[in-house]
């Protein structure tokens, strides 16, 4: 079976302290996997590597099957982005306009007022991914923590992707809340299916969420496997 995601001898030079090394990750279909080591600006390079927003200096990165490298059409690459759907603290909310009115934007531009077949599929998009109907009339501006990662959550379920990405998702979360979303996050890729992957430095997160928690040494590339430490310092 194709993985839904390949990465093999990458490397990309930014603006860190040393290049983005990832020697080998596949991630199959309907597979969780939480990646900790990176930071905030190699976590963007990072998903900017998978969707082909940015291209490796060496190595190569598949998405199902196909090598980013091999789209060089625009129109080409912006289909290929409806694999992914990307739950990011970075994304834009319309703080002003309704919770529905920020979920109806994957489906219309027309959100005032959102069409009935809009709302309809709205709030069952909205109970997927742990929101109340009580929530979606609210103004998003007025919502916080764990609240707001539902909405990302759900905007990028929206449109059916296969893959989710995950960039340090509970970034913005109180910690007695993280363990909820992850529970959000790994239900909704569960029962459609998807593909998972999460940047996170939040182990509890990861330890709800992943079928594997994977840890990056970055002076190498290489990933271990991630363990919660043992001992007086945790």
């Amino acid at each position: 079976m194709i993985p839904a995601l390949e990465i093999t001898g990458v490397r990309k030079n930014y603006a860190g302290l040393r290049p983005l090394r990832i020697n080998d990750l596949r991630l199959a279909e309907g597979e969780r996997v939480a990646i900790s080591g990176l930071d905030a600006a190699a976590a963007e390079l990072f998903i900017n590597l998978v969707t082909g927003a940015a291209v490796p200096d060496e190595g190569t990165v598949r998405a199902f099957g196909q090598a980013t490298t091999d789209i060089t059409d625009g129109d080409a690459w912006l289909a290929s982005l409806e694999r992914f759907g990307i739950v990011s603290p970075r994304a834009v909310l319309l703080e002003e306009a309704s919770v529905e009115q920020n979920l109806a934007m994957p489906f219309t531009l027309q959100i005032d007022p959102v069409p009935p077949d809009i709302a309809l599929r709205i709030r069952a998009l909205a109970e997927e991914c742990g929101l109340a109907e009580a929530q979606l009339r609210v103004q998003a501006a007025t919502l916080q923590g764990v609240a707001r990662a539902r909405i990302h959550l759900a905007r990028a379920a929206a449109l059916a992707p296969r893959l989710l990405l995950l960039e340090h998702p509970t970034a913005d979360i109180p910690e007695g809340e993280r363990r909820a979303f992850a529970g959000d996050v790994a239900r909704v890729a569960g029962a459609r299916q998807l593909a998972a992957l999460a940047i996170t430095m939040d182990l509890e997160f990861a330890e709800a969420f992943a079928h594997r928690s994977l840890a990056l040494e970055a002076a190498t590339g290489a990933l271990g496997t991630w363990k919660r430490k043992k001992g007086w310092f945790r």
